[in-house]
């Protein structure tokens, strides 16, 4: 059985940078932490930011694990915002639901009876772009404080065994397709 997976202390010490508690599966359940935090309520809201390649502390990859730990970890009547990456199937999936159908298994009455709304899907990023361009040209977003690495394209693959990795410092990558960084 592997070792505890690293849980991505760089990260963790950006959430806290922005004024997030950064919680650690690896130290403790993230359901009690919370919970603890939150004298028993519960988190306002969640976000599923991982998607179907969750994996727990041992390295063990669970499609669903994010989602149930959050409907066990946000309020009654909270909300639930799914960002992460789920895919039709996922033939390589150890999970075999998620290996044939691309289902997760999904506390869905624990979900219904604490009254939880939930949103999912892709950013809509065209609605958004002017908006956003222009709170970063006026000084009020300042989104380059997760970029940790801007490299020239032919650096690519590199770079992106670096993210993939999660080696420690590489949170973003931003890449220069006329070479210089």
């Amino acid at each position: 059985m592997p070792g505890p997976q690293r849980r991505n202390p760089d990260r963790l010490a950006l959430a806290e940078q922005i004024g997030a508690i950064p919680i650690d599966d690896s130290k403790a359940s993230p359901i009690d932490q919370i919970n603890e935090l939150t004298n028993g309520l519960g988190a306002d809201r969640g976000c599923e930011c991982v998607g179907y390649q969750a994996h727990d502390p041992q390295s063990v990859e669970h499609p669903n694990l994010t989602l149930n730990n959050l409907v066990h970890s946000v309020k009654f009547t909270g909300t639930i915002g799914v960002v992460g990456v789920f895919v039709p199937h996922d033939p390589g999936s150890p999970d075999k639901l998620y290996k044939a159908e691309g289902e997760v298994a999904f506390d869905y009455g624990l979900h219904w009876f604490n009254g939880q709304s939930m949103g999912t899907g892709q950013a809509n990023v065209k609605a958004y772009n002017r908006q956003l361009c222009a709170l970063i040209e006026q000084g009020k977003a300042k989104p380059s404080w997760i970029v940790s690495h801007e490299l020239p394209l032919d650096q690519a693959p590199a770079g992106y065994q670096h993210f993939d990795a999660r080696d420690d410092g590489w949170t973003k990558v931003v890449l220069h397709p006329n070479g210089s960084s």
